[in-house]
Parts: structure tokens; C-alpha cells; sequence
């Protein structure tokens, strides 16, 4: 199953066990389950601190348990984990035989501080892209403090599972049988929320911070170059965002970063987070920011989070990001993770054999509904305009598969579903204003991204898309304020452009502290 180069990675990286590690499969007479016999032979075949043991009592078939033997540390995959699975297994099999996780010394504390027992399930799909972050997180929480289990499931191989939990988006987390949270979350978002007093005492440590030289808002390309940048420069900084990575986090492949030639979205946004530890940089993830206040003449510009807490500097880089656009229809809401979904990569396979649709007729709508074909029974695209705006090649692609019916202008006006998932759509033909009704179990939105500002409205200039202007140096029209990437009005959401928008929103930003009287200078800056 695996190939030569592929096992010579992996014979090097077990040769770092320091445990032995077991793997013990439940099997059936199924093709999965023989798959899955092959591939553990093969990952035991690499070291001889891996072995398979057979007599595996899970009902799940297939399935294995990965545990270390003489102790409580196990994990367990329902399926066989390639795909985007694959990089968890192997994580899976080092962390179990001893290779610590890559996760703060204060974080690993606050794991093995949780006091009771939690039985985690996640559902995934193999060409999910987000599901690998929850999979490995919760599989490293695991390792650290065996109180806390986990179960990784393919929902395309638990099919039955899949219907009797009503799950139409993944990752799907369930917490001791019950509903716990969908969508991509990492380390400190899980303990978050199930460690009841992380929130106060991350508050509390905000709130002790002392005023900041810069204060970047935003974890993105254009955050991570502006505190990179801001910190080089010796002047004090700080980070607030949600969660590194922002948008690239949702990416499948990346191909046109310069210099890497290609990657995808959570190794990048790994990275990016990576480069900002490696600087003094104060940083405060999973936080909202709920107001801005700009300083008065002389005085400190103030950010106010969600929890309550202020935080002041002497000048900000705001790169909130976007996130995607929604239809904004009666339904939608209702039915989001219920059949209206954003990311086909993801959720693509639990509609395998039904029907769904796509609604955008650019690159990214055109290039889901290619990808859904192969996957589904019919896609129906519904574009608003009078043509796609899609690249010609994708468009040619789109037009040779017999089972998508495109739609031009079509303004889908309704969601419709049972209470329980959708169950279609409606769209006004915007020729006649004649309304029609499809049927169908999934709807894909792919109609481009709206800018993280909400926030900002009445405190800046914000376009008619809620994008914040900016001049040439990224600087708003307030001093001391500067803005940089897919929330700006600067053209071209582009990774590499964001990330070039962030550098010099933040050397504007040193401009314009090193500028300032001298007695509001309070921090030595290097030269460099």
C-alpha cells in the first residue's frame, strides 16, 4: 500500500521512538478492512518498535487502536486514515511511541491540570483539508492526558453513523455522545472549551498586559508579516487573533507562493505561526475583537475583545481578514452544517449519490461543482450573472460532464429543508422573475468572501463591501491607525499579496512611531 520513498520517510521518523507501540485492528471481511490489514503490516514492517496485534474487539470494522502497551495512552482511527488522514496517522503512531507533540509547555500543563473523563468522536472525510487539525488535535490532547479519549471516524466508510447523527459537514466532534462542535479548531480552542477557567485567567493575563508599541489584530498572512516585522524592529508588539492562518487555514493547495512551489493551506498557516513565535512577539489567540476606539491626540488607541477586556497602543495594524460570503436568504442560516455548506473539499462526500447544488459561477463555484461531479449524482451551478465568470479552461471542463445543469441568472431567493436538513433550494430566474424550486440535499455556497469588519463601522471609512480604505503605506485616515490584506480595499486577495500589504502596513507603522515626541517613546528600537 505504501510506496518505496514513502516507507523510507517513515522507517526514519519511527527510528525516533523511544516506546513500543502497538497497533490492534478490528476487521471484517470487507475490502476497507483488508486495506486496512495491509497498510498496519506495512507500518509495522518500518520498525521494531511497532508491532499488530490481533484480536481487536471494536465494533467499528474496520478499525485499530494505537496504544502504548503497560500504560492508558491509546488512540483509536474508525476507517483506513490516507488521504489527508495520513499525516495523522503517522503523528498518531510517533506521539503514542513517545515523540512529544508540538505544543506550548503552558498548554501541555493546562491538559494535564483537566480533572474528569472525556470520550471524544470525530467524524472526518479523507479529502477534507480541515479535518486533519481536529483529528491530530484532539489525538495529541489524548496522548498527554489519557482521561481525555478519541475516536477518528471515516464518515464515508460509517455511513449509517453519518445518517443516524444527521452529520452533513465535517470535521463533526461529538463529546461523550452529544454534539460539541463542527469546523477546524485546534489545541487551545478544544481545551478552551472544555477547560471552564481558561477563559478567565486568559483575560486576566490580557489585562495585565502593559500598552503595546504596536498591536497587530489578525492571525493571517498580513497579521503574521506586520508582527514579524514590528518585532524585528525591537519596538514592543502584540498579536490578538482568533487563530493563525485565517483564510489559508480553508485552502487545499497552494501553488503560487513564491519560492514554495507548493503547499497546502494548515502547513502554511503552521508556519506563518512559527515565524511570529520565533520574535518577542505577546501573542493572544482565540480572541474577537468587539470595538476600536481610536486615541485621542497624545493618547493610546484602544481595542476592546469580546471578553471585556481593553487592550491599549500606541498604534494598530488591523488585518481581520475575510470569511465567506453568505446568500443572506430565510434558510440558510438554519440549515448551515444541515446541507448548506462552504468548503466542497470537506463535505463533499457525505453527499455521494445525491443531489446538490453549487450557487457561483467563478473560479472557486466552478471548480467545486467539477469536484462534486465525480462524487455526486447531478450538481446544478447557479450563476446570478448573464455568464460564468470562471476561467475559460475550467468553464470547458465544467460544460463536458453530463450530470451538472448550469443555471445563468439565477438569484437563489430561499432555503428549504424538513427541520431537519435541506431538502432544496428556490432561484428566481432574474429574466422573467419566474421562481423555481429544485430538489436537493446539498448547497454549496462559493460566491467569494466579505471582509472581518463589521466592528469597524462608524470608527473608519469603509467601502460599500465593507473593506477598509487605505492609502499607498496601508495607512487609514486616522494616525497611528494602518490596515493590510483581504479586508482592505487593496486589490487582488492574494496570499503572497496580503503577506507584502502586511510588511508595509507595519513599517508605516514604526514610521510613524519613531515620529512621535520623544517622551511617548517608551521602548528602545534596534536599527535594524
Amino acid at each position: 500500500m505504501l510506496d518505496d520513498s514513502i516507507r523510507s520517510q517513515l522507517r526514519t521518523h519511527f527510528s525516533t521512538l523511544s516506546h513500543p507501540v502497538e497497533l490492534v485492528p478490528s476487521l471484517g471481511d470487507d475490502a476497507q478492512s483488508a486495506a486496512l490489514a495491509e497498510l498496519l503490516q506495512d507500518l509495522a514492517g518500518l520498525s521494531d518498535r511497532v508491532t499488530v496485534r490481533q484480536g481487536g474487539e471494536d465494533p467499528r470494522r474496520p478499525s485499530f487502536l494505537i496504544r502504548r502497551p503497560g500504560t492508558d495512552i491509546e488512540l483509536c482511527f474508525a476507517g483506513v486514515p490516507m488521504g489527508h488522514e495520513f499525516t495523522s496517522l503517522v503523528l498518531a503512531v510517533l506521539q503514542v511511541g513517545g515523540h512529544p507533540p508540538k505544543i506550548a509547555p503552558e498548554m501541555v500543563a493546562q491538559i494535564r491540570a483537566l480533572d474528569g473523563d472525556y470520550r471524544f468522536e470525530t467524524y472526518f472525510s479523507l479529502s477534507c483539508q480541515n479535518c486533519p487539525d481536529v483529528v491530530q488535535a484532539l489525538n495529541a490532547i489524548s496522548v498527554i492526558n489519557p482521561r481525555i479519549r478519541h475516536v477518528a471516524i471515516d464518515g464515508a466508510v460509517f455511513q449509517s453513523e453519518v445518517e443516524q447523527r444527521q452529520i452533513l459537514s465535517v470535521p463533526s466532534m461529538f463529546l461523550n455522545g452529544a454534539p460539541f462542535a463542527q469546523g477546524r479548531m485546534d489545541v487551545g480552542e478544544i481545551v478552551s472549551r472544555i477547560d471552564s477557567g481558561a477563559a478567565t485567567r486568559s483575560a486576566a493575563h490580557i489585562a495585565g498586559q502593559d500598552p503595546f508599541d504596536v498591536l497587530v489584530v489578525g492571525g493571517g498572512p498580513a497579521g503574521a508579516a506586520a508582527a514579524v516585522y514590528t518585532a524585528r524592529k525591537g519596538v514592543r508588539t502584540g498579536l490578538i487573533a482568533e487563530r493563525f492562518g485565517g483564510q489559508v487555514r480553508d485552502t487545499m493547495a497552494i501553488e503560487n507562493f513564491i519560492s514554495v512551489a507548493e503547499t497546502e493551506g494548515p502547513k502554511l498557516a503552521a508556519a506563518l505561526e512559527h515565524h511570529v513565535r520565533a520574535y518577542d512577539v505577546e501573542i493572544m489567540t482565540q480572541q474577537r475583537v468587539a470595538h476600536l476606539v481610536p486615541a485621542a491626540p497624545g493618547g493610546l488607541h484602544e481595542v476592546t475583545l469580546e471578553s471585556g477586556v481593553t487592550v491599549q497602543a500606541k498604534s494598530v495594524v488591523l488585518a481581520p481578514g475575510a470569511r465567506w460570503r453568505q446568500m443572506d436568504v430565510p434558510g440558510e442560516a438554519e440549515y448551515r452544517n444541515r446541507g448548506v455548506a462552504y468548503c466542497p473539499h470537506c463535505d463533499g462526500p457525505l453527499f455521494k449519490g445525491k443531489r446538490v447544488a453549487v450557487v457561483g459561477g467563478g473560479n472557486s463555484g466552478v471548480e467545486a461543482a467539477i469536484d462534486l461531479a465525480g462524487l455526486v449524482t447531478h450538481v446544478t451551478l447557479l450563476e446570478y450573472g448573464e455568464t460564468l465568470r470562471a476561467d475559460a479552461v475550467l468553464q470547458r471542463k465544467l460544460r463536458s460532464l453530463a450530470n451538472v445543469t448550469i443555471v445563468t441568472m439565477a438569484q437563489t431567493v430561499a432555503v428549504h429543508g424538513n427541520e431537519r436538513h435541506v431538502t432544496g433550494l428556490s432561484y428566481r430566474d432574474r429574466r422573467d422573475d419566474a421562481v423555481h424550486q429544485v430538489e436537493l440535499a446539498g448547497i454549496f455556497v462559493q460566491i467569494g468572501l466579505m471582509p472581518n469588519t463589521e466592528w469597524l463601522d462608524g470608527v473608519l471609512p469603509l467601502t460599500p463591501r465593507g473593506e477598509i480604505e487605505i492609502d499607498h503605506r496601508g495607512a487609514t485616515p486616522v494616525a497611528g491607525l494602518f490596515a493590510a490584506g483581504d479586508a482592505t480595499i487593496s486589490p487582488y486577495k492574494q496570499i503572497v499579496i496580503a503577506a507584502g500589504d502586511g510588511a508595509k502596513a507595519a513599517l508605516s507603522a514604526f514610521d510613524f512611531l519613531i515620529r512621535l515626541p520623544a517622551e511617548d517613546v517608551a521602548t528602545e528600537r534596534s536599527a535594524a
